[in-house]
C-alpha cells in the first residue's frame, strides 16, 4: 500500500482504554516517545489492537503544527514530541520542516514560510510537533 501522508511512524501498543464509541489507543514508538490515538472501537476489533500489538501511526503532514517548547500540560492537542529539526525545505508560501525525535523517527510538518521564520526554525535546533490524538490514523501489518 501507497499512501500520500508523509508521517509513518511504527510503534507498539501499550494501553487501550474502551469508550462507548471510541477507543484512546497508546503508542509507544522506538526511543520511547509515546503518543496516543483516538480510533472507533470497531477500528480495534477489526484490526485486532491490543497491549503489545504493532502498529503505525499515519498523520499528513498538513495536521502536525510546530513550536518551540511546547508544554504538554498547556496544550490540547494530546501529542506533543520533542525533536531536533532534520531538514527544511523553503517554499515561497509554506515550508516542510522535519523533525528527528528520540528513536530516530522522523516527523514532517507543512507550516507557513512567514511561521518558520518567525519561530526562527534552523536545522539542528529543537523544536516540538503538537497533533490530536483525533488526527491519528492507525495501521496494522
Amino acid at each position: 500500500m501507497k499512501i500520500s501522508a508523509r508521517n509513518t511512524l511504527a510503534g507498539t501498543v501499550t494501553k487501550v482504554i474502551k469508550g462507548a464509541v471510541n477507543s484512546e489507543v497508546d503508542l509507544t514508538l522506538k526511543g520511547g516517545d509515546k503518543l496516543v490515538a483516538v480510533i472507533t472501537n470497531e477500528s480495534v476489533e477489526h484490526l485486532a489492537i491490543k497491549e503489545g500489538s504493532k502498529a503505525s501511526a499515519i498523520l499528513k503532514a498538513s495536521w502536525v503544527i510546530l513550536g518551540t517548547d511546547l508544554d504538554p500540560k498547556k496544550i490540547s492537542a494530546r501529542n506533543v514530541l520533542r525533536g531536533k529539526v532534520a531538514r527544511i525545505h523553503q517554499g515561497a508560501v509554506n515550508d516542510e520542516v522535519t523533525l528527528t525525535l528520540s528513536g530516530g523517527n522522523e516527523i514532517t510538518a507543512i507550516i507557513t514560510r512567514g511561521s518558520s521564520q518567525t519561530l526562527g526554525f534552523k536545522e539542528g535546533g529543537e523544536a516540538c510537533a503538537a497533533f490530536k490524538a483525533n488526527n491519528v490514523i492507525l495501521a496494522v501489518e
